[in-house]
C-alpha cells in the first residue's frame, strides 16, 4: 500500500511518537507539538513504541557537542522500520534543525519534514504536504511566526504547567549558540499572559512556572523594565494559583524590584535558579557574561537577606576555554560562599557555531574532568550540609507524579516543597492524588532528596488533585492528556470547590 493510500484509508486514526532533546523551552515547544498533532487527529504512540508510531517527531537540541551525531544515530535506527511501513513519516525540528537545514536531508533522505524553531505550528501542513508530494518539505522560518503560547497543547501534567512569557535572548554569551536559533527577545503581552494563567488554573492546574531564555529581562521588548517584577505580583492575585515559580534568570537583569516582589508575593516560591557558569571574573568576561564576581554573589546576599528560606540553585560550567587552575579555584570559592541547594554541572564541550569554539587555550579533556569532579564532590558536601537544616522542619508538599521512582518498592509517594526540595513521603491511609497537598515533617536529609518516614500531618485535597483524578478517569476514552487551546481573555468560570479547598539554558 502507498503512502497515499494508507493516510486515506476509512477508520484508520494515525499515531505519533516525540522524542524531546534539551532544555525546558523544548520540553514546552514538544507540548504545543503533542497539541497540534492532535488537534489534527493523532493520537498519541503507546508509551515505549521505539518508532512504531506513525509519525515520529525529533525536537532538537543544539547546545552539546554530538547533538548531530545523536540524531543521525537515532535517524539510521528508524530508516529500516520506515522501509517495512508504507506511510510511516519521520519530521525534524528544535535548534539543530534551524541550524542544520537541508544538511538533515541530505545525510538523512528518508526524513520527510524538517521545520525550524519559529515555525512549529507548520507541522501538521507540512506532513501533509509530504504525504502529498511525496518529497521532503524543508521550511525553517527566519523570525518568530506566532508565538508558541498561542498554539493548541498537550501537557503533561493536569496540575503545573510551563507558561511562556517570551522567546529569544539578546544576550551574547560565547558558548551559546541559542539566540542566533531562537532570535532576538520577543515578549508577549502581560494581558494575554494572565489570561493564559487564568485558563490554566480554572482547569485545575495549581502551580505555574514562568518560561523565557531570559526570563527576568521580560520587558526589553515592551519597554517596560520592570515588567517581569509587576507580572510576579499580578499572579499573585489569581485566586487559586497556589505556587509560582519561573527559569532561567540572567544576573544582570537580577534586579531589587525583581526580589521585592518574590518576598512580597505569597506565592511565588522562596526557590531562584540563578546561573553562575563560572567565578572567574576572567572566565566571565571570555564569556561575555555581564557581571562579576561581586555582583553575583551580591544578589545572592541580598536574596538570602529578603526571602531567609530560599533554596538557589545555579549551573556551572568547568573547563571553558583558557580557563586557569586559579580561575577554577574562584569557582569553588563562590559554590563555597554561595551555598547552593544544588548545582548543575557541567565539562565545557564544543558548540559548533559559537566564539567559544574557536577560542584558544582549549582545556585538556583530563584536567577538565578532574576539575569537574572536584566541583562536584564539594557541591554534594554542600548539598547534603543544606539540607540537613531541614531535618524536623514542617513542610507542605505539593504530592507530584512520577517522581519518586522507588516509591512503589517503599510504600512511598513524592512531592514538591515550596522551595522545590523533592521529599518522599510515608503513604497516608486516606487518598492523595498528584496535586494534592500534604503537610510532613521532614526527618531525614540526603544529598538530593529529604525523607518525611512519620506520619503525615495532614491532606488537603485540591482542584488541581481533581483535575488530574478527571484527566485519568477519561484516559479509557482518550489518549492521557489535557488539551488546551486559546486562553479566553478575562475571568475565567469557576469550578466547583474542592472539599477542604485553599489557597521552571542561560
Amino acid at each position: 500500500m502507498s503512502s497515499i493510500d494508507r493516510s486515506q484509508e476509512v477508520g484508520v486514526t494515525r499515531s505519533y511518537e516525540i522524542r524531546t532533546y534539551g532544555c525546558q523551552m523544548n520540553v514546552h515547544d514538544s507540548e504545543r507539538l503533542a497539541g497540534l498533532l492532535e488537534d489534527a487527529g493523532y493520537v498519541r504512540a503507546p508509551e515505549g513504541s521505539d518508532g512504531d508510531a506513525d509519525v515520529v517527531v525529533f525536537n532538537t537540541c543544539a547546545v552539546r557537542e554530538n547533538a548531530d551525531n545523536r540524531l543521525y544515530g537515532n535517524l539510521g535506527h528508524l530508516a529500516p522500520k520506515k522501509a517495512k511501513r508504507p506511510g510511516m513519516q519521520i519530521a525534524v525540528g528544535g535548534c539543530l534543525a534551524q541550524k542544520d537545514r537541508d544538511t538533515i536531508v541530505k545525510k538523512a533522505p528518508w526524513v520527510d519534514v524538517v521545520f525550524g524553531t519559529h515555525n512549529i505550528g507548520k507541522l501538521p501542513v507540512l506532513l501533509e504536504r509530504a504525504r502529498v508530494q511525496q518529497e521532503a518539505q524543508v521550511e525553517i522560518a527566519e523570525s518568530l511566526e506566532a508565538f508558541p503560547s498561542t498554539l493548541p497543547t498537550r501537557r503533561e501534567s493536569a496540575y503545573a504547567a510551563w507558561v511562556s512569557i517570551s522567546v529569544g535572548c539578546n544576550n551574547t554569551c560565547t558558548f551559546c549558540i541559542v539566540p542566533a536559533l531562537r532570535g532576538k527577545e520577543k515578549d508577549r503581552r502581560p494581558g494575554d499572559i494572565l489570561a493564559e494563567v487564568e485558563a490554566l488554573v480554572a482547569e485545575g492546574v495549581s502551580e505555574i512556572t514562568l518560561l523565557g531564555q531570559n526570563v527576568n529581562a521580560y520587558g526589553s521588548d515592551i519597554g517596560d523594565r520592570e515588567a517581569f517584577s509587576k507580572l510576579l505580583r499580578a499572579c499573585g492575585k489569581i485566586d487559586g494559583l497556589e505556587r509560582v515559580r519561573f527559569t532561567s534568570p540572567h544576573p544582570r537583569d537580577f534586579t531589587d524590584d525583581v526580589i521585592a516582589a518574590m518576598a512580597e508575593t505569597p506565592n511565588v516560591m522562596p526557590q531562584l535558579h540563578m546561573p553562575l557558569q563560572s567565578g572567574s571574573d576572567a572566565v566571565l568576561k571570555a564569556m561575555r557574561r555581564s557581571y562579576r564576581q561581586e555582583r553575583y554573589l551580591g544578589i545572592i546576599e541580598k536574596v538570602r537577606a529578603a526571602i531567609p528560606d530560599a533554596a538557589i540553585t545555579t549551573d556551572i560550567i568547568v573547563g571553558f576555554p583558557g580557563e586557569t587552575e586559579e580561575d577554577f579555584e574562584q569557582t569553588l570559592h563562590v559554590v563555597r560562599e554561595a551555598r547552593f541547594a544544588q548545582a548543575f554541572t557541567f565539562q565545557y564541550s564544543k558548540r559548533p557555531g559559537t566564539p567559544a569554539a574557536e577560542m584558544d587555550g582549549q582545556v585538556p579533556k583530563e584536567v577538565v574532568q578532574a576539575r569537574y569532579e572536584r566541583l562536584v564532590a564539594l557541591q554534594e558536601e554542600i548539598s547534603w550540609a543544606e539540607n540537613k537544616k531541614q531535618v524536623g522542619r514542617t513542610l507542605e508538599l505539593m504530592v507530584a507524579e512520577g517522581e519518586g521512582r522507588k516509591d512503589d518498592a517503599t510504600h512511598r509517594l513524592s512531592g514538591r516543597a515550596p522551595d522545590n526540595r523533592l521529599v518522599h513521603f510515608t503513604k497516608p491511609d486516606q487518598e492523595v492524588r498528584p496535586g494534592d497537598v500534604v503537610t510532613v515533617e521532614v526527618t531525614y536529609a540526603a544529598p538530593h532528596h529529604l525523607l518525611a518516614e512519620g506520619p503525615v500531618l495532614d491532606v488537603r485535597r485540591t482542584r488541581a488533585g481533581d483535575a488530574w483524578e478527571k484527566r485519568n478517569a477519561e484516559r479509557a476514552a482518550k489518549p492521557a492528556g489535557v488539551m488546551l487551546g486559546l486562553p479566553r481573555v478575562g475571568v475565567p468560570e469557576p469550578l466547583p470547590a474542592a472539599a477542604n479547598s485553599g489557597c521552571g539554558c542561560d
